[in-house]
């Protein structure tokens, strides 16, 4: 793979330095990784967004429900010492 130069500006630069230093990544990995993240972020939406239209549809939601038993029941809160 060929490396590439890109150009932003100083403030920037020094802030994925940062925080690629705080990770103990070199700026290369990650870049590389929050890119992967970005479109795996871009997939995640897309997905939702085509589960949301699917259950919208009259019954489906219900037939979801029936055949996986709903969602599960809320936990109680129990009261607990500190």
């Amino acid at each position: 793979m060929a490396d590439t130069t890109v150009k932003i500006d100083s403030e920037t630069r020094d802030r994925f330095a940062a925080i690629a230093a705080a990770r103990g990544q070199s700026m290369r990995a990650y870049l590389a990784e929050l890119a992967i993240d970005e479109e795996n972020q871009i997939k995640l939406g897309k997905a939702t967004a085509a589960f949301r239209e699917v259950i919208a549809q009259p019954g489906v939601a219900e037939a979801f429900d029936a055949e996986f038993g709903g969602l599960p029941a809320t936990p109680h809160t129990t009261h607990r010492a500190a």
